[in-house]
This record gives structure tokens, sequence and C-alpha cells, in this order.
């Protein structure tokens, strides 16, 4: 009854708009400069830190994500492959945003140099955390570096889109008043002049960003994703350096928060990983983001493409995690079991050209949720090793 098939791309009705890559970056970003010249607006990196270890997702199993085995020669060698495409990807008013820490930020910052040059560095971003373990043999490590570079000098920058009002809180030494249209103001003289500082005043970030907080393990927007960055941290960065409807692009996407923020600032996105974790991942939160007010809504697609098709479709057969009954027009899939190797996801839709056009979903798949696959449709399978597969019902 089933049949496997290879699938080239997927599509689906909500979640973007945007594209995300199954790739490795190194190899997509060549291209994508020769097709994208001078018309990406924003780049946000995160790639690996050069630790040496490798990092989990845990979902209804633990699986490795990724491995951060290559060697700090080996990590700038690639990056400057990257870099270097991303300079020609962006366009004039572009600017990129490269996300290290300790260990890489002096290489990278003399990358940045050489590729961008030393005149288009704009800030080296601190950001600083409280979460995780304290040292005693030096001083606790409690901060990221994010290096800011622009392509030109016609960079657009609006940091009035990262501005939070002042607010109520104490302010020292200063007398709390209301001017004459009400609105409430702290003031304080010195010099013979009065500094009046309104409640409703925007105040906008420094470089060393306190504010926001490392994930913590119970933090609702936890993926399972074990470097997954906060979205408002990307939020912020997105808002400061784009414009709705202009392109952002990671070539590091991870647990796909620079493409769900993107999402939901109304930016179009481009997404690069070759980490079956990362798939599953990203899937599942740009479906879920819109997936409740679809029918309310502008429906914004997104597609995945597969770079090689055949390395990421590598579930043999997905008959052990359903019972199929046969329907009127169809089969009737229903989840029969959902711990150990299980079920992790999975939709419903068809094939044509290559193409999956997916129609429904089990994105948390429960015991005996069910799903309709029509007459000749295709049935998605991902479990929770994240192998997945396309098959075809017959």
């Amino acid at each position: 009854m089933l049949n496997k098939v290879l699938v080239s791309e997927e599509y689906h009705q909500f979640g973007g708009p945007g594209t995300v890559y199954c790739a490795r970056s190194e190899a997509l970003c060549t291209r994508l400069a020769d097709e994208l010249a001078g018309k990406v607006q924003l780049i946000y990196l995160d790639p690996p830190f050069g630790t040496g270890g490798a990092f989990e997702f845990k979902d209804k199993s633990a699986v490795c994500a990724y491995s951060d085995a290559l060697s700090q020669d080996e990590l700038t060698d690639m990056m400057r492959t990257v870099l270097s495409a991303c300079r020609t990807l962006l366009c004039a008013s572009g600017s990129l945003y490269l996300h290290v820490d300790h260990r890489l930020s002096a290489r990278m910052r003399m990358l940045l140099d050489e590729v961008f040059g030393e005149e288009c560095f704009m800030n080296e971003i601190i950001w600083s955390y409280r979460s995780g373990g304290r040292s005693t043999r030096h001083f606790s490590r409690k901060h990221d570096n994010i290096l800011f570079y622009r392509k030109s000098k016609q960079v657009y920058f609006n940091i009035a889109a990262t501005g939070t009002p002042r607010g109520s809180s104490r302010k020292n030494h200063m007398k709390r008043r209301a001017d004459e249209n009400g609105r409430v103001y702290y003031s304080i003289k010195t010099g013979g002049k009065e500094y009046r500082y309104y409640e409703d005043d925007l105040v906008y970030p420094s470089d060393v960003w306190t504010d926001i907080e490392h994930l913590h393990q119970r933090d609702p927007e936890r993926t399972g994703f074990n470097t997954q960055k906060p979205l408002a941290l990307l939020k912020r960065m997105i808002s400061a350096s784009s414009r709705p409807g202009d392109i952002v692009l990671d070539f590091f996407g991870g647990s796909g928060t620079t493409a769900l923020a993107s999402q939901m600032l109304d930016r179009r996105f481009i997404s690069c990983d070759c980490g079956a974790a990362s798939l599953l991942v990203t899937r599942r939160r740009l479906i879920e983001s819109q997936r409740e007010t679809e029918l309310f809504s502008e429906k914004k697609p997104f597609r995945i493409v597969y770079d090689s098709p055949g390395s990421y479709q590598k579930l043999a057969s997905p008959e052990r995690f359903f019972d199929f009954k046969k329907a009127e027009n169809g089969y009737v899939a229903s989840v029969n079991k959902i711990g150990g190797s299980a079920c992790a996801f999975c939709a419903a839709g068809r094939l044509e050209n290559g193409v999956f056009f997916a129609d429904s979903y089990a994105l948390h798949p429960t015991l005996t949720e069910q799903l309709f696959i029509p007459d000749g449709g295709v049935l998605h399978v991902v479990d929770s090793l994240c192998e997945q597969g396309f098959f075809a019902i017959e």
C-alpha cells in the first residue's frame, strides 16, 4: 500500500513568506550569491563556536542536532567562504550580524575587517546573560559577542524601532510631575537648567544588551534545540536593520528563530541548515505560528528545498507508527505509537512534479490522532530520531 517517493521540495500554505534550504551553508552560499546578488537586506549568522562538542535536540528522544567538531582554522576557512558570499548578497543598505563568543570573536573580527573593510564596522554588541553555572577558576563567562557590519555608507539603521518606553520606575533624585498636556515626566535641575525625562519617551539600547535573557530550560519558547536563541534577540536586530517586505537571511538556521522572527515582523526569510533536527524544529515552528490564524488572514506560504533529497529522506517505512484503515476515497492513518522510536511529525498531501503540497498536519502527534490521505495522496512522516520519508498511498 505504501510506496516511498523522493521529494525535491515541500510547499506549505502558511508559515511564510520564505524558503528553508536543506543544505550545507558553504555549498549554498555561492549559489545564492549568483541568484540573489544585491537583494538581501539583512544577514544574521550564528555558526558553530568551535567548542569541540556535540549538541542535542530533545523531543520524544534525544538526538544529535549538530557536531561542532571543526578546528578554529577550519571554521575560519569556512566562514571566509560564507562571509564573502554574504557581502555579494547584501544590498547597498544591507548589514550583517555575526554571533560568536570568546572562542572566535577575535578571529571573526579580523575576518570581517578583511571581507567587509574596517570602515564598515558598526558595533561589537555584548549580549550579557545570567544563566548557566559559575566558575571559580576564572571570571564566569556570561556574554556572547555579536559583530555588526554594514555593506556601505548607505546602510539602513532605525534605532527607533528598538526603543521601549522609559516607564514609571523610580528615578533617583528626580521629581515626578506632569506637564500642561498631562504627560508625566521626571525632572532634575543642574547648572541652572531643568532636564525632563518623560515616561513615554523611548529609551534605546546601547551596545551592551542586558535586558534579553538566555532561554532557561523551562522557558515556554524552548523547542528542545540545545543552542536555541531567544526571539527577542532576533527581533531587535531585524527591527533595527530591515523593513517589512525585506529579505532576511540565515545560513545557520538551527532552531529556526531567525525565520520565525522574520515571519512575525513581516519580512521574507531565507534559512539554511544541513541538520535533520533543524529541519523538523523549523518546519514545526513556522507552521504553528500561523496555523491558528490561517482562516482569518492572508495565506503566506513557504517552501522547503532539498539540495540532496536522498540524504534527508532515510525513513524506510512508517507502517510501525500507524494503523491504516480504508475509507471512502482514501485511507485514515491513526497514530498507534508515541513513545520510544515513534512518529514525531506527520502531514498528508499530494505530490506534483517532485513537490509535496501539504494539506493537513499532526505537528506533535498524539496517540490515535488521525490523518486522512486521499487516494493517490502522499504521507510525510518524521520519526523521533528526525529521520523522514514521503510515502505514496496506492
